[in-house]
């Protein structure tokens, strides 16, 4: 008989390697690591899944917390006072949509680059950070037409 590894002898004494028998039971035990390694990468799939989903949401809060807060600073504009001449177009068709699209947009990239070094808590708290700072900032910047004195009232 042959020396041949592939045919499944062990020093040419014509015996069958009793550890993997035939080429079948070869066949059968690599499928089975190859479906162990596939179940792990259902789970990294799903963890990707789980952060899709995280960024997602961080989108749809951003848009709302600072949504609720620029909305609320720039009412008299939208508004626009008595007989509306107050209304101010720039705050209503530039400055505030550049406000709602930096709280859609910088949530879930600041996500994405902390979650790359940082373990999720850690990621979410700095998301929580940077969100707080740019409301600051905008408070401090941003500051669109306001009614007048509050003693001002709206008329007879």
């Amino acid at each position: 008989m042959s020396e041949n590894p592939s045919h499944g002898s062990r020093g040419g004494d014509g015996h069958r390697d009793e550890e993997y028998g035939d080429e079948g039971q070869r066949n059968e035990e690599r499928g089975v690591r190859e479906h162990r390694d596939e179940g792990q990468g259902d789970e990294e799939r799903d963890d990707g899944r789980a952060e899709s989903a995280v960024g997602c949401l961080l989108a749809i809060a951003g848009v709302a917390v600072v949504g609720t807060f620029a909305l609320t600073r720039a009412a008299y504009t939208i508004d626009g006072g008595f007989e509306a001449h107050a209304r101010d177009w720039g705050v209503i068709l530039v400055e505030l949509p550049l406000v709602l699209f930096a709280g859609l947009v910088v949530p879930p990239l600041t996500w994405v680059v902390a979650g790359r070094r940082l373990r999720p808590w850690a990621a979410a708290l700095v998301c929580v950070a940077v969100v707080g700072l740019g409301l600051w900032g905008l408070a401090a910047c941003w500051h669109p037409p306001q009614g007048p004195d509050p003693g001002y009232g709206p008329g007879i």
